[in-house]
């Protein structure tokens, strides 16, 4: 491979899909069909557990739910998870 067709690609070209998962809960089809508006659904986590971070569907880490100074909710990351 040449020195430009290296150049071409750097990690700005790169596209990762974060998502993060609060926690998980079962539910029946016939459940699901009365949630309606104002309705909760308790998680398997609770409010102090961690939350689990994925790059490409692909468990990455660990981190901490927080409202930033914007008032957005955002994730400290508290751990990464190697292979």
């Amino acid at each position: 491979m040449s020195a430009a067709s290296k150049n071409a690609f750097s990690n700005n070209d790169i596209m990762v899909d974060i998502s993060v998962t609060l926690g998980t809960a079962d539910l029946r089809v016939h459940q699901l069909l009365k949630l309606g508006r104002g309705a909760v659904v308790e998680l398997d986590r609770d409010i102090n557990d961690y939350v689990d971070i994925y790059a490409n569907d692909v468990l990455i880490g660990h981190g901490e739910v927080i409202v930033t100074d914007h008032e957005t909710i955002g994730i400290s990351i508290t751990d990464t998870v190697s292979k």
